[in-house]
């Protein structure tokens, strides 16, 4: 699943902290195999509500994780300014996804109904957990309740419908759950 195809630009992933004193970062992937989010140049960053490209001058797999060094940061201070900010890339490198498939980031900010059109909230992130993909729902001013529930990502059983044009989802879920 990762943005709306409406916009140009897709968040694939995001920096989390930074790495060593010479300016590398570590970064959190959204693509399968996470070492794919390098593939993608360059980076774009919202800076000061400006995306912004950057390139990457290295990039590693460091454990269990990714690290980069990005162009003109040297040192472990300039680093910290990127640390919280996603990395976005142009929505035009990604391929073309197959009917009923969907990108994360397309996901997020859906508004989730019931099928007996109970607003359980929106989606306000994905969750992998190894057996299937979580959607994580938050209630909103305007749901049944603010309750934050974690719905199974199963096409067909849970999720029943999903309209990007309209930002809704419909799932087969009790509420009281």
């Amino acid at each position: 699943m990762s943005s709306n195809p409406n916009n140009e630009h897709l968040i694939v992933g995001s920096i989390t902290a930074v790495y060593g004193v010479k300016g590398w970062v570590k970064i959190y992937s959204h693509t399968d195999p996470m070492e794919n989010i390098f593939n993608y140049k360059p980076w774009l960053l919202k800076i000061d509500g400006v995306l912004k490209p950057l390139e990457v001058e290295a990039s590693k797999r460091h454990g269990k994780g990714l690290i980069a060094k990005l162009a003109g940061v040297d040192d472990r201070d300039i680093a910290r300014n990127y640390c919280g900010l996603d990395i976005a890339v142009d929505a035009s490198q990604l391929p073309v996804l197959e009917e009923g498939e969907y990108y994360w980031s397309q996901l997020q900010n859906l508004l989730v109904y019931t099928e007996s059109d109970q607003l359980l909230g929106k989606v306000i992130r994905l969750m992998e957990t190894g057996a299937n993909d979580v959607l994580v729902v938050k209630g909103t001013a305007d749901s049944i309740d603010q309750k934050e529930r974690l719905l199974p990502y199963l096409p067909d059983q849970v999720i029943k419908k999903i309209d990007l044009e309209t930002g809704t989802m419909r799932v087969d879920w009790d509420p009281e759950f």
